[in-house]
């Protein structure tokens, strides 16, 4: 280690890196992170899974730390789960007792010992979530003040997850409310697999550093992946099979790989319930973690699987992001992800020992599921990624900060409240409605020009001292299941209310459970042990269905087009059967209209997407069918529409994009909405459901309109 990058790390740490843990050379992303951060540049730094993100940034980090003689709690860490902090704790605590300091986590799962142990000592570093840091600041037990004075630079780890949802808007929220708490900027720091937009993503993390500070995107060696790209990753070993079945996929995985620790991602729980459930019953050594189990359980299943050889270990996508369950031999994916990112982030768990290479095993369900996989793989064939684009329209984020700046402060002023934020755009003068709104409606009290809290959000959030504020999601309702006083997981209501012959059963953490009593007012279920039969069920919280480009590449996949990846047998005959069912709905140069003979049913395929096609169902009006849904591929249109009014419409309609309807019921999903006036929060749902650039595309493709049998 000699080069001149490394002679800016604190020497001490250096010693370490050689001597402690025997790194002969930093990685690359490691050596171009240093110069950067060293600088107090804000940075993204990209790399795969597994890629040495977060010593790329902490090494930096704590060698200015020593430099520039930073007292106090200087660094934040953020994660979005608690268990990858738990799984990063012991590292970062690790790396700074080399150089004399201290690391400490705070989260929901901390004890209060723990707690208090942070704010009687303040570590150096903190590793917390976006959610707990509020919770700080809002809370009466910490001196907020004097806690943060003395914060520095905050790292961002898996940046993408965030971004692309609300959590993103609360995240840059929140650090804009720390750097106007302490009167400077913060240095932020990302990190991230590959995504499809670095320059974009930084510039939206940076939010009020943009204008102040520099910044870099730090990504030596990995690709630049963007809708434009054309050149083919590494494809590595990656595999379709189409199975049929759960029961088919648990023979498969049990037939195949014997003796390697193997990583199955399904994309529901009910999913890795069942096939948890099916391997074990085959002798397979199984684990599971999905987000229903309980904090414990999943430890357990982790800890076991990262220890084990000839295992299996079946997860939802907590487990797709950075913590370590060990080396992996294989990744196998039931069904598909719903993006290329995902992809890219599960196949990133392999490959990492000397030798080996990353892989991935596709097990499709069915032929819908089939089809989507071949297009997810084409598109990664072509080097394209999705963007991370932040949720249009965060009134409901907005109400949210007001009503958190008021606990945090006690009180503020009516006319500097909007100075918190340092001008980030959704918080500024244009949230004078919603400020509005909340007076008005007693979520806050005035007087002498003084804003607090009021009776209204104190009977709406205050219980258990407001921490409900600070949780942006509102999580389906679900009862604890427990044997004797051991928490097991949750399960959906309705698997104790349904109608059963006998023993009611359930299915969690792969084992079948006999209820025995059910607490209906503590929502609580108690169990024992059952010899199998159990059912598994949660509900669906919804999704915004396939984005574009991913339908659009399912077309190409009907329409001939092959993913980079080796077929089995069983996948090119099922794909040479979906190709023939549905050659007529695809068409390369436009649009399909079908009208089915016998049952008079009318749709435009437009493999478009479930937004861009929500988008068109509003912009027709009348031609669609207002009784029939659209789905991801298609919008269904009145059964007496022909082709002469069909041409003439939609070249109207290019003109008047809509955004989409929606029902009032559907505000319940969006936490804080009662916060908001009922317009604004029916317009920040319709904005989030709708696709006007893919809805536009559309429109300005040809579309025939053709007559004959209806083919799914």
């Amino acid at each position: 280690m000699t080069t001149a990058s490394l002679e800016k790390l604190d020497q001490v740490l250096v010693h370490h890196i050689v001597n402690s843990l025997g790194w002969r050379d930093l990685r690359p992303l490691q050596h171009a992170a240093i110069d950067p951060l060293i600088a107090g540049e804000d940075a993204l730094l990209l790399a795969p899974t597994a890629g040495g993100k977060t010593e790329a940034a902490l090494f930096p980090l704590l060698s200015r730390m020593i430099a520039e003689h930073w007292q106090g709690t200087s660094v934040l860490y953020l994660c979005p789960l608690k268990a990858l902090l738990n799984n990063l704790n012991p590292r970062v605590e690790r790396y700074s007792q080399w150089i004399g300091r201290r690391a400490a986590v705070w989260h929901g799962d901390i004890r209060a010992s723990g707690r208090r142990n942070v704010l009687v000592e303040r570590p150096d570093v903190l590793l917390t979530t976006p959610e707990s840091l509020e919770s700080m600041l809002v809370s009466r037990k910490v001196e907020h003040n004097e806690f943060f004075a003395d914060l520095r630079a905050v790292v961002v780890d898996e940046v993408h997850a965030f971004a692309g949802d609300d959590r993103g808007w609360h995240l840059l929220a929140v650090l804009e409310r720390l750097t106007h708490l302490i009167g400077r900027p913060i240095q932020r720091v990302g990190l991230s697999a590959t995504v499809g937009n670095p320059e974009q993503l930084l510039t939206w993390l940076q939010g009020s550093n943009a204008d102040l500070q520099s910044a870099s995107v730090v990504a030596p060696g990995i690709p630049t992946y963007s809708a434009s790209t054309t050149a083919a990753p590494s494809p590595g070993e990656i595999e379709l099979d189409y199975v049929g079945s759960v029961e088919n996929a648990a023979m498969v995985i049990a037939a195949l790989h014997a003796g390697e620790k193997r990583l199955v991602f399904c994309e529901s729980k009910k999913t890795v319930e069942e096939l948890g459930n099916l391997l074990r019953g085959k002798g397979i050594t199984t684990f599971l973690s999905h987000a229903s189990l309980s904090v414990d359980e999943r430890r357990r299943s982790e800890q076991a699987f990262a220890e084990a050889r000839d295992c299996v270990i079946v997860s939802t996508s907590t487990l797709e992001l950075g913590i370590d369950v060990g080396d992996l031999d294989r990744v196998i994916q039931i069904n598909a992800p719903s993006t290329v990112a995902s992809f890219l982030q599960r196949i990133g768990r392999t490959g990492r020992r000397p030798g080996s290479i990353r892989n991935c095993l596709f097990l499709a369900l069915d032929s819908d599921a089939l089809l989507q996989a071949a297009a997810l793989l084409l598109l990664w064939g072509r080097g394209w990624v999705e963007p991370v684009c932040p949720p249009p329209e965060p009134r409901h984020i907005v109400a949210q900060q007001i009503l958190a700046l008021t606990l945090q402060q006690g009180r503020i002023g009516d006319h500097d409240w909007t100075q918190w934020w340092n001008g980030l755009t959704p918080f500024g003068a244009a949230a004078s409605p919603i400020m509005r709104h909340l007076v008005d409606n007693g979520y806050l009290d005035s007087d002498s020009g003084m804003l607090f809290i009021g009776p209204a959000a104190e009977l709406r959030f205050g219980h258990r001292n407001f921490m409900d504020m600070t949780a942006v999601f509102a999580g389906p309702p679900e009862f604890t299941v427990l044997i004797g006083r051991t928490e097991l997981g949750r399960i959906d209501p309705s698997l104790l209310t349904e109608k059963v012959l006998g023993d009611r059963r359930l299915l969690l953490g792969g084992r079948s459970w006999r209820v025995t009593y059910v607490d209906w007012s503590r929502r609580r279920c108690f169990v024992d042990p059952a010899d199998g039969g159990g059912k598994a069920r949660w509900i669906n919280p919804g999704t915004a269905g396939l984005n574009f480009h991913l339908t659009r590449a399912m077309r190409d996949v009907i329409l001939g087009a092959d993913p980079p990846a080796r077929l089995t047998k069983r996948a090119v005959s099922q794909l040479v059967s979906v190709r023939d069912e549905r050659s007529e709905l695809a068409h390369p140069a436009g649009t399909i209209v079908v009208r089915d003979q016998s049952a008079e049913d009318v749709r435009w395929w437009t493999w478009a997407g479930y937004r861009a096609n929500a988008t068109l169902t509003a912009t027709l009006g009348g031609l669609a069918d207002p009784l029939q849904r659209f789905d991801d591929r298609y919008v269904r249109l009145r059964s007496d529409i022909d082709p002469t009014t069909w041409r003439k419409e939609l070249r109207a309609a290019d003109q008047r994009l809509c955004l989409p309807e929606v029902n009032e019921k559907a505000l319940g999903g969006l936490k804080f909405s009662d916060a908001l006036p009922k317009h604004l929060a029916i317009a920040t749902l319709a904005a989030r459901t709708a696709d006007l650039d893919g809805a536009a595309a559309t429109l300005n493709e040809p579309s025939r309109f053709v007559t004959g049998e209806l083919r799914r």
